[in-house]
């Protein structure tokens, strides 16, 4: 079956991808690629397990049709060389299931996990310790020369530099040119410092010295149980109809600056966009309702306080605004004691995309009520009870809400728990695929295209064997 659904894609790009001058490859790329998808389908990932395998099991033999076995250095060569051509023939073959009646473009069913880089342990570069001895430089550099900036400390540098300079054992540096290597050495870190803070851009506060493109956090997989930091990366697929649609990578550790760019990429790869998107919490905010909205998309995003509102504790709390009285007409809140909080002043939420307003809220006065430990958590015992509400996200929020709480909701959100963490179940558990053998986001990438390409063609034989074809679970009809 691998062969067969392969030699349905069109390899035109990945043959340009070599150039006609030169060396021709040693095996022809249409039949290597299909021998590192076959791979990945075996649970190889491994270059030298992979050319081990070319050259001792009879399934690999078969599949490269008498063409010459691969030693691990083409392998390697072929991943680096055609990532772009690989990302492409994976999404070839998801319209090539879509084709075929296996996916559709109804619903989409998000998630993500850490995978852990190759880059080592203790190899770590954090934004805190940069930014501040990064001060501390260009405090001794003021204090030296009065110059504030690196351009100015460089051209000092570079008009003041000693005619004569001496290196070596038994000869004598002159005071100038001491001087002179002294601030070299503080404009040498300081450049250090600057790129430090270039790699990890505004998104990130951490970054690995062997893989600057992974970011340390926290994995599931926590052996020693310190809840020690990892260099990893944040891996984000779109399943729909149990067939991974959809792959991306990202250095940053949360989930809901992911959810546009990722939904961006899949409508560019696939031609066309979803109708809904159903994700969990770790999804949700204010501009990726407003993404959805303007895009015509249903959102299925479960909102972050959808299960503790339903406790005790959280019902007690009487200084959240979920537990006041709300008048939409005067647009008042009223709190357990009576006390009226009325709009003093609105803002701009400068951390949004998009242009959203922050309405403060004040009480009138809040001395002597019996209640204020409770309710206000100001130190100040004559500073009076606040609130911040973003009424977009308020509203926003409530119809997602109201979206999963449906009946179709409910069966979305079961569906996605099945479909998209079974998914990464699956490769993690019966794939094995647990940690990146490579380095960079862009060889990082091509794994995962090559991996997702094997779950999809081994997902297309367990459906065809168990007589589950075209079933896609994705409309409650269904069901």
């Amino acid at each position: 079956m691998t062969d067969a659904q392969l030699e349905e894609l069109d390899y035109s790009r990945l043959y340009r991808a070599f150039s006609s001058k030169g060396r021709n490859p040693v095996t022809d790329p249409r039949v290597l690629f299909k021998v590192l998808v076959y791979a990945n389908q075996i649970h190889i990932y491994s270059n030298r397990q992979m050319e081990d395998a070319c050259r001792n099991r009879i399934d690999m033999i078969w599949l490269l049709d008498r063409e010459p076995a691969p030693d691990h250095c083409t392998i390697a060569r072929f991943k680096q060389r055609c990532a772009e051509e690989i990302e492409d023939l994976f999404y070839q073959y998801v319209s090539l299931l879509e084709k075929q009646g296996e996916t559709d473009h109804e619903v989409v069913f998000i998630d993500g996990t850490k995978l852990e880089s190759r880059a080592g342990q203790y190899t770590f570069c954090w934004r805190g310790t940069v930014e501040k001895n990064l001060a501390k430089i260009k405090q001794v550099v003021l204090k030296q020369t009065g110059l504030k900036t690196l351009r100015g400390l460089q051209n000092r540098l570079s008009q003041t530099k000693p005619e004569v300079m001496v290196s070596g054992k038994g000869r004598y540096k002159s005071p100038e040119q001491r001087d002179w290597e002294a601030l070299d050495a503080l404009r040498m870190r300081w450049e250090g410092y600057a790129e430090s803070l270039q790699i990890m851009g505004e998104d990130r506060n951490s970054y690995s010295k062997t893989d600057r493109d992974a970011t340390f956090m926290r994995m599931k997989e926590d052996h020693m149980r310190n809840g020690q930091l990892k260099p990893g990366y944040n891996v984000q697929i779109g399943v729909n109809s149990e067939y991974i649609t959809g792959i991306e990578v990202f250095s940053s550790r949360t989930d809901y600056g992911t959810l546009e760019p990722f939904l961006q990429e899949m409508k560019k790869k696939h031609g066309k966009k979803y109708g809904k998107v159903t994700a969990d919490a770790g999804y949700e905010s204010l501009d990726n309702y407003l993404y959805l909205e303007e895009n015509g998309q249903i959102s299925f995003i479960k909102p972050q306080n959808h299960d503790v509102k339903k406790t005790k504790k959280y019902r007690s709390q009487i200084g959240r605004a979920e537990n006041m009285t709300y008048d939409q007409g005067a647009d008042t809140y009223t709190c357990a004691m009576g006390k009226v909080l009325s709009v003093y002043r609105e803002s701009k939420d400068r951390y949004s995309k998009h242009d959203v307003t922050i309405s403060h809220y004040r009480c009138e006065d809040c001395r002597g009520c019996p209640s204020r430990e409770e309710c206000c958590k100001a130190k100040d015992q004559n500073k009076p009870k606040e609130l911040r509400i973003r009424k977009q996200y308020e509203q926003k929020r409530s119809e997602s809400e109201a979206n999963i709480t449906t009946e179709e909701g409910i069966f979305l959100r079961m569906c996605r728990s099945i479909q998209v963490e079974g998914a990464f179940g699956l490769l993690k558990n019966d794939f094995g695929f647990r940690r990146f053998l490579t380095r960079g986001k862009r060889n990082v990438r091509t794994e995962l295209f090559l991996l997702g390409l094997g779950f999809n063609l081994k997902k297309l034989w367990r459906k065809q064997q168990t007589g589950r074809l075209q079933t896609h679970f994705s409309v409650l009809d269904s069901a």
